[in-house]
C-alpha cells in the first residue's frame, strides 16, 4: 500500500523525562499548529520489555520495540526522535540518517567532540537526500526567548558587550542521592556541564548571534561518592557538579557562565542576560512569559527595566495557544521544536539548530573541560 505522503511516521527511543515530554509534543502539535505533514506516533522503544510497554500505553504510543535498530528499520518510521543517555547518540542518530530517516536528537548532542563530528558529518552526507537533523535546544522555542533573538537581531541592543548566562540547579545536594547514569561519565560525558551549561551555552550564542572563540574554567565535584542504586555500596561520581568559566564572543563580547546542582535555594534556575551599547534583555525560566528589556534610548527620567509579557498574538509561537494574555509553560517549547523541525523537513532545509550547531556547543564543552582539567586558564574552542 503506498505511503501517505502528508503523514510523518514518528519513532522515539527512551521514555524518561524527555521521553514524556517529547511524546506530548508529539501528541498535540497537530492540535495547535497548522502543519506540512502531520506526525504520527508509530513507535517507543527501550530496552526493559514491561517498562516500555507501560509506556506506550500512558504516552500514547501504539507500538514498542526492545531493540532500536528495529525501530529505525520499521516501515511506519520516518523520523527518529533519540531521547536517550548520550553514551547512545551518536551510534542511533547515525544508523537513523544512513537508513533514512529524519533525527531529532535531545543536547547535548553527543558525550565527546569526535561523536559530535561524526554525527555532523553524517548528516551532512545525507542532506543532499532530504534528510534532516536537529539537536534538541528547547528552551531557544520560548516565545520570550524567540522575542528576544529578534530584538538582538533587529540592532534593538546595539553591539553586544556582555553575555551572562547561568544555570543553577540543587538538584544534588543530599549526599545519598543515588549514582544514576547522569553521574558517570561513560554515560552521560560531563556532569552539570553537558546537562544545564549545555543550555546555557546555546542560548547565549543563539541570543547573541555569536560564537564563543575561548574559554577558561573551573569545575568540582563536592560529591565524589555516592550509593549505586537499590543501596549497599558506594561508587565514584565522574563527572562534575558544578562549572563556571568566563568567555570571549567571536565579535568581541564578554560572557560570564555557570551550571551547578549545588545552588541551594535554586530549583531549575536558568538565566541568560545581554547587555548592548544601545539596550539590555533579561530572561528567566521562573518568569518564562516575560522578557526584561531596558531601552537606553529612551528618556534618562524614565528609563528602566520594563517587563514584557510574551502572551500576545504578535508574539513568536504564542498565537497558536490561548487568547491573548494567556500565559504557556516549559512543555510548550516541545511542541515547538517538532513544529519547526516538521516546518524544515517540510520545506526542503535544514533544521536550526543542527547538528553541526550541536557540533559547536560540544567544542565549547570540551574547551571548558580542557581548560579545568590542565589549570592552564585560556583555552580556544575547537583547537
Amino acid at each position: 500500500m503506498a505511503r501517505d505522503q502528508d503523514v510523518l511516521g514518528i519513532g522515539m527511543v527512551g521514555y524518561a523525562f524527555m521521553g514524556r515530554a517529547h511524546s506530548q509534543a508529539w501528541r498535540n502539535v497537530a492540535s495547535f499548529f497548522e502543519l506540512p505533514r502531520r506526525p504520527r506516533m508509530a513507535a517507543i522503544c527501550g530496552r526493559d520489555r514491561e517498562a516500555v510497554a507501560a509506556a506506550a500505553a500512558r504516552l500514547g504510543w501504539p507500538a514498542w520495540e526492545t531493540d532500536w535498530k528495529r525501530l529505525v528499520q520499521r516501515d511506519d518510521v520516518d523520523l527518529v526522535d533519540v531521547c536517550t543517555p548520550g553514551s547512545s547518540h551518536a551510534e542511533i542518530s547515525i544508523a537513523a540518517l544512513e537508513a533514512g530517516r529524519h533525527v531529532l536528537c535531545e543536547k547535548p548532542l553527543a558525550n565527546t567532540v569526535e561523536e559530535a563530528r561524526a554525527m555532523a558529518a553524517a548528516a551532512e552526507r545525507v542532506a543532499a537526500q532530504g534528510v534532516r537533523a536537529m539537536v534538541g535546544f528547547n528552551f531557544r522555542r520560548a516565545p520570550a526567548v524567540a522575542l528576544a533573538r529578534e530584538l538582538v537581531a533587529a540592532g534593538r541592543l546595539g553591539a553586544i558587550r556582555h553575555v551572562r548566562a547561568a544555570y543553577l540547579g540543587s538538584h544534588l545536594l543530599d549526599p545519598e542521592f543515588p549514582l544514576v547514569w547522569r553521574l558517570q561519565a561513560e554515560q552521560a560525558g560531563s556532569g552539570a556541564l553537558g546537562d544545564l551549561g549545555a543550555h546555557a551555552v546555546d542560548l547565549a550564542q543563539y541570543l547573541a548571534g555569536d560564537r564563543i572563540a575561548g574559554v577558561s574554567a573551573l569545575t568540582e565535584t563536592f560529591v565524589r561518592e555516592r550509593p549505586l542504586p537499590g543501596g549497599g555500596a558506594h561508587g565514584p561520581v565522574t563527572v562534575d557538579d558544578a562549572a563556571v568559566f568566563i568567555a570571549r564572543f567571536g565579535g568581541g563580547a564578554l560572557g560570564s557562565f555557570e551550571a551547578t546542582r549545588f545552588a541551594t535555594g535554586h530549583t531549575e534556575g536558568l538565566r541568560v542576560e545581554l547587555n548592548g551599547e544601545l539596550g539590555s534583555v533579561v530572561w528567566e525560566l521562573g518568569a518564562f512569559n516575560e522578557l526584561r528589556l531596558f531601552d537606553a534610548t529612551e528618556d534618562p527620567a524614565t528609563q528602566g527595566f520594563r517587563r514584557v509579557q510574551v502572551t500576545r498574538s504578535v508574539h513568536p509561537y504564542a498565537a497558536a495557544w490561548w487568547p491573548e494574555g494567556h500565559a504557556i509553560g516549559y512543555e510548550h517549547t516541545f511542541t515547538h521544536e517538532v513544529r519547526d523541525l516538521l516546518e524544515a523537513i517540510a520545506g526542503g532545509r535544514d533544521p536550526v539548530p543542527s547538528f553541526a550547531d550541536g557540533l559547536q556547543v560540544q567544542e565549547v564543552l570540551d574547551a571548558v573541560q580542557r581548560s579545568a582539567a590542565s589549570g592552564a586558564g585560556w583555552t580556544q574552542v575547537g583547537k
